[in-house]
């Protein structure tokens, strides 16, 4: 294991969790290629620990997306490609690799803001209105985060009007058969608490959530997955503006939990930034915590361009505080829970 000290405190240090349960965080596989393809997004959430906003310009280029291409089709171990953003569908080249990837065989997740598909693309006007029958026809797995089911709470964290583009989105979604029995169209739902405090338990939620939108907007999802607010970036400076950053940190440690440690995301994954630079989990490459492989004066910080799954599998995966947020009570990843 290793640490970097990019923002934590001493008080606050995960090593020190990880050691006083024994815990030797090593690599599992590398099931998931995790692309980060832009910064660009139709909106500013305060919780976004990316910072995306219609102002951003960081893309992916079409150089960098064909080699992700490229090492999809060279690694039959990498059964997953998994597509954030910003708004991952304002990319160029989005559609493109996801294409190839599907024509690969490999099971595609998009990170998917429901109200894209009305916004557009804030920067060329270009329309997304199309996107619910391109994931379709592509098979591709839906994720996509609605704070809550009701439109108080999901407005004050993203903004008013969000929750109805929100509902709207969602319900486009199932017209072309996402969330449907028997479709085979996969629609997942994210919550992220409106707050500094960790989520509810995952089952009761998402039974909350599936009650509420069936019965009010009669509209259907597959699962939930609840995730932890991240004390970095837009986030934590809401927080420190506030005098809440301690407290919310005491929060995560207090509830630091092993078994959750034991599931993290970065543990079967490896992110890769719009530039190419590869990191450990899409948190770590936020606080620019680049991977690094090799031993002694051999060391160096890995790219999409010099990608080696045998020395990535023998890396030392970086923590720091912020992990506290993934390993507090049933913790948090990309697929919810991990406990």
């Amino acid at each position: 294991m290793e640490t970097t000290s990019n923002q934590s405190h001493a008080e606050y240090s995960f090593e020190a969790a990880l050691n006083s349960h024994r815990l030797d965080l090593k690599p599992l596989s590398l099931e998931t290629l995790q692309i980060n393809i832009t910064k660009l997004c139709n909106q500013a959430c305060l919780h976004c620990h990316v910072d995306s906003s219609p102002k951003r310009t960081e893309q992916m280029d079409e150089r960098t997306v064909t080699r992700v291409v490229e090492i999809l089709a060279q690694h039959d171990d990498i059964k997953k490609l998994d597509i954030t953003g910003g708004a991952p569908e304002l990319n160029p080249h989005f559609e493109f690799v996801v294409k190839e990837a599907r024509k690969l065989g490999k099971h595609v997740m998009v990170r998917h803001n429901l109200t894209v598909q009305f916004d557009g693309n804030p920067q060329t006007g270009a329309s997304m209105t199309h996107l619910p029958e391109f994931f379709a026809e592509q098979g591709v797995e839906v994720i996509s985060s609605l704070p809550y089911y009701q439109e108080f709470y999901t407005d004050k964290q993203r903004g008013l009007g969000v929750f109805k583009k929100s509902i709207d989105g969602m319900r486009r979604l199932n017209d072309v058969g996402y969330g449907k029995p028997d479709s085979g169209l996969m629609f997942n739902l994210v919550y992220n608490p409106v707050g500094a405090f960790l989520p509810a338990s995952q089952v009761g939620l998402e039974a909350d959530y599936k009650r509420e939108l069936k019965e009010k907007f009669d509209l259907v999802f597959n699962n939930l997955y609840t995730i932890t607010n991240m004390p970095i970036h837009r986030f934590a400076e809401s927080l420190k503006r506030r005098g809440g950053y301690e407290e919310y940190m005491e929060k995560l440690v207090n509830a630091f939990n092993p078994g959750a440690a034991e599931g993290v995301m970065c543990r079967s994954l490896i992110s890769v930034g719009y530039d190419g630079r590869l990191f450990d989990c899409d948190f770590n490459q936020m606080l620019e915590m680049q991977v690094t492989t090799g031993v002694n004066g051999s060391t160096r910080q890995r790219t999409i361009f010099d990608f080696d799954a045998s020395e990535l599998m023998q890396r030392n995966i970086l923590f720091d505080a912020h992990c506290y947020g993934c390993t507090a009570g049933a913790g948090s990843s990309c697929g919810g829970a991990t406990a």
